[in-house]
């Protein structure tokens, strides 16, 4: 199959990039982080996730994030929620778009929801309802769709079951996650073919971690099948809470570069995104995680 005329990029490195850091980054460089994103050339970027401070404190903040940022015109700035109080707190801190997740495996997701898959579909449901009767877009998230950390492999039904699921309630978009990046390209591009037997393919986004160095491999086997959407964090930035030894997500400037060298379109600014994240790998106290990156600072 042809590649695609244009691929989105979804950067979520303000919430997935940043959920799990340790030290305290301050609400301000959060701030500061968005609106440099913003004019990089992005069209979506996952500002925050109005979860339990207890279970990730570096999300406390939600609110304040969301209202510091500085919007700018034909950007969208999702949220993640986990549930009806999430969606109840984004929307009155002016979220317009927000996310719901779940995996694809019942052991992973009882250790970061503290339910089953089933039970956590149930959840969605009012806020899907509430989301369409407020004119708010959903997007959904299917984690662990080609390895769980604690139940191994994850069948391939599961992944085509819940993604199936997720788009039927009214996710516009469902985005298929290698939470603890074990999968490789021929398995992504397995795992995505079964996905799109029941989904759309322009209702599917890929999203990879680079924990076995796979993760721009993976990304180009998915993008030969048509998929248009590629989420990425900017400086590689990331990790998953739940899943230990996950590295970052795979990096943005990276996925950029691999893209305009095939002539695909993104709209973004190359040199403007690695900038944002050599600042942020110095913010974190660490160099970029983007080879991209280093490679245009060094010049």
């Amino acid at each position: 199959m042809a590649f695609p005329a244009a691929v989105r990029i979804v950067e979520v490195g303000p919430r997935d990039g940043l959920q799990n850091e340790k030290v305290d980054i301050g609400t301000a460089a959060k701030i500061e982080l968005i609106n440099r994103l913003s004019h990089t050339g992005l069209r979506s970027i996952e500002a925050t996730a109005f979860v339990s401070p207890k279970w990730v404190p570096q999300m406390a903040d939600a609110t304040e994030v969301l209202a510091g940022i500085i919007r700018q015109p034909g950007i969208a700035y999702p949220v993640l929620v986990p549930n009806e109080q999430g969606y109840e707190r984004a929307l009155a801190a002016g979220a317009t778009e927000v996310a719901v997740f779940t995996a694809a495996s019942e052991a992973f997701n009882k250790k970061n929801t503290n339910a089953g898959i089933d039970e956590s579909l149930q959840r969605f449901a009012p806020v899907l309802a509430r989301a369409q009767a407020d004119g708010v877009k959903v997007r959904g998230y299917v984690s662990t769709v080609l390895g769980c950390p604690y139940q191994g492999d994850v069948p391939i039904t599961d992944v085509v079951r819940v993604a199936k699921a997720l788009h039927t309630m009214g996710c516009y978009e469902v985005s298929l996650g290698d939470t603890i990046g074990v999968g490789t390209p021929l398995k992504a591009r397995a795992m995505l073919k079964a996905v799109a037997t029941e989904v759309p393919m322009s209702a599917l986004a890929i999203h990879f971690h680079d924990t076995y160095g796979q993760a721009l491999a993976n990304v180009l086997a998915c993008i030969e099948e048509g998929v248009a959407v590629v989420d990425s964090a900017v400086s590689g930035a990331g990790g998953c809470p739940y899943a230990k030894g996950a590295s970052g997500n795979v990096a943005s400037e990276d996925v950029v570069y691999l893209l305009h060298g095939l002539g695909i379109h993104t709209g973004i600014d190359l040199e403007r995104l690695a900038d944002t994240g050599r600042w942020l790998a110095g913010l974190l106290g660490r160099e970029t995680g983007s080879k991209v990156g280093k490679a245009l600072g060094a010049r």
